[in-house]
């Protein structure tokens, strides 16, 4: 193959830091990855990953920028439960109110919310829902300050559309916000892609490094951070698609891992899970290419017959609803003292 060529294409697609640790670890056989330092909880049904990439060199093996990740992961959503998912909202509130006070933004501090995403598009649609549902008060701090309670912080949310619907770029509407209300701080919320269908719809992730609107689905643009907007930015970002070619590639590892199985039972000693010879013999010369060429091998087969699809579950109306009020119910909670849990239902809806 031509060492000139330019793989990055046919790379695993994830926006996630938590699954790009996963792919390094994967690939170099050591947990500890220079330059990364993870942390794992678990806590009634919620797994929480901190990762703190704390230099360029860990920034390049994960392929994400320098700073702080939280990741949540709640399966339990796809149940449509509730009760767990009023937990998640709480637990959500919770360190997203500890994520603040870690980057030093003051309880008084405005906060500018900006919604990402086409709401034409229902996997898209995430950060348009999540700005509809939250509680905003910044024109009430504007307008008649004496009658706002103590516990309420400004804020305000826009929800800029996508370049097609606007002919605008984002970031240009965005910056021109912030430097007309001038926040404190910018919090961007977006629709992300995951490599894998488990954690669609199920993960949030915190991140203090900005975010390129449209990401997601590989239409990057001109980032929102504190570079180019002047303030911190906070992103808040759900997986809600898949691209085919991860969708394919995983379920060719998984009949491998599968036929390995069968073969353990027979023959311990012998698996083709990790044995590259029984790999060809199951599934011919795929089976034996390495994770880049099979990936390239499978982009080259599907993007000319139209078929290198982004891939949402059929329930992701439902889906995209639930996690849309996760994010706003624990924003309200997180950002105004005196919005609860037990509250924060009959103030904002």
């Amino acid at each position: 193959m031509d060492k000139g060529l330019d793989l990055s294409v046919y790379q695993v697609r994830t926006d996630l830091a938590l699954e790009s640790h996963q792919l390094a670890v994967e690939q170099s056989g050591d947990k500890q990855i220079p330059g990364v330092h993870i942390e794992e909880t678990s806590e009634e049904g919620v797994h929480l990953t901190r990762i703190s990439i704390e230099n360029d060199q860990g920034a390049k093996i994960l392929n994400k920028r320098p700073g702080h990740y939280l990741t949540f992961e709640a399966l339990g959503l796809r149940r449509q439960d509730i009760d767990h998912q009023n937990k998640v909202t709480d637990m959500f509130a919770k360190e997203f109110r500890a994520y603040l006070k870690m980057l030093n933004i003051k309880e008084d501090a405005k906060i500018l919310v900006v919604g990402l995403g086409n709401w034409n598009v229902t996997p898209d649609a995430l950060g348009p829902l999540v700005v509809e549902r939250l509680l905003i008060t910044r024109h009430l701090f504007e307008l008649m300050p004496d009658q706002v309670n103590d516990g309420f912080r400004p804020v305000s949310a826009i929800a800029p559309g996508v370049l097609g619907i606007t002919g605008i770029e984002t970031s240009e509407v965005v910056k021109g916000v912030v430097e007309n209300s001038k926040p404190d701080l910018v919090i961007a919320i977006d629709a992300l892609a995951s490599r894998s269908i488990e954690r669609v719809n199920t993960t949030i992730q915190i991140a203090d490094t900005g975010i390129h609107p449209g990401s997601g689905v590989g239409n990057k643009r001109k980032a929102l951070d504190k570079e180019n907007l002047g303030v911190p930015v906070i992103a808040i970002g759900v997986p809600t698609v898949v691209d085919a070619v991860s969708i394919t590639s995983d379920t060719i590892d998984y009949i491998l891992k599968h036929l390995g199985n069968q073969m353990d039972v027979r023959n311990p000693f012998e698996s083709p899970s990790k044995n590259p010879e029984n790999h060809q013999r199951f599934m011919g010369m795929v089976g034996a290419l390495e994770e880049n060429d099979k990936r390239q091998l499978i982009h080259e087969v599907l993007s000319p017959l139209g078929h290198n699809l982004m891939v949402t579950p059929k329930e992701v109306d439902a889906f995209i609803e639930n996690m849309a009020d996760v994010i706003a119910d624990g924003l309200n909670i997180a950002l105004h003292e005196s919005v609860t849990a037990e509250n924060v239902s009959a103030i904002t809806h």
